[in-house]
């Protein structure tokens, strides 16, 4: 592993440590520093607000002259992130500065949540609805949230639930 690399990874993750931003924490795995599980919590006075959205970053080695891959493992409703948990971010991909560091990225994934760009969608169907219906916007998004609460065995116990009411009625 390049000790560049490293080095910066531990920089970031004492940073974020010791002055971490309001509403986002992040660690690398206790067995790999190479892949960090990040939460960000959805901004207040936003259709994200109480929300509990977990994130995956993956760093190589070119990492901090090259972004991380960053992903929600938490489903998300929201123009900018594809359905897969891919972000479609500027400073994730053509806007990139080594400068950037963990505590900036998911900071900007924070502020995306407050200010969504439905001109450059990852999903068609949220930007339309923001665009043009803010009220079901709303609704999904908050459908969203109250799913980011739960844990994965309660989310599979509700889809099971769900499906024999439908199936049953």
């Amino acid at each position: 592993m390049s000790t560049n690399c490293r080095r910066r990874l531990i920089r970031d993750f004492k940073r974020l440590s010791t002055d971490p931003p309001g509403g986002i924490s992040g660690s690398p795995c206790p067995d790999n520093i190479m892949v960090w599980n990040a939460v960000i919590f959805g901004p207040a006075e936003t259709p994200f607000e109480d929300g509990t959205f977990k994130l995956l970053l993956t760093f190589d080695e070119s990492y901090p002259n090259k972004p991380p891959t960053v992903k929600f493992l938490s489903r998300m409703f929201h123009p900018n992130v594809y359905a897969n948990g891919e972000l479609c971010l500027d400073i994730l991909q053509n806007r990139w500065s080594p400068t950037y560091d963990v505590a900036a990225i998911l900071t900007s994934i924070q502020s995306l949540l407050h200010d969504p760009n439905p001109n450059s969608p990852a999903n068609a169907e949220a930007a339309q609805l923001y665009r043009e219906n803010m009220k079901e916007y709303v609704r999904r998004v908050k459908a969203t949230v109250e799913e980011s609460w739960l844990d994965p065995d309660e989310k599979e116990q509700m889809e099971v639930d769900k499906a024999t009411e439908e199936g049953g009625s």
